[in-house]
């Protein structure tokens, strides 16, 4: 999967599933702006495919240089 790939595919998931997210709105209201990315990042199933992404362009910038 090339990098241009790997980022359109973050891109779909973040205006698909994460624009207008109730519950990161719900957390931020009630614990914080830090508590509602924290749980974007660590339990939310959206937050693990773009970390898997994340990881995979990680994975190819190594293999390139």
């Amino acid at each position: 999967m090339s990098r241009k790939q790997v980022l359109a595919e973050v891109e779909n998931l973040i205006n698909t599933y994460c624009s207008g997210c109730f519950l990161k709105q719900q957390f931020k209201k009630d614990y914080g702006k830090r508590y509602a990315h924290q749980f974007c990042i660590k339990n939310c199933t959206v937050g693990e495919k773009i970390r898997g992404c994340g990881e995979k362009l990680l994975d190819e910038s190594n293999v390139t240089r």
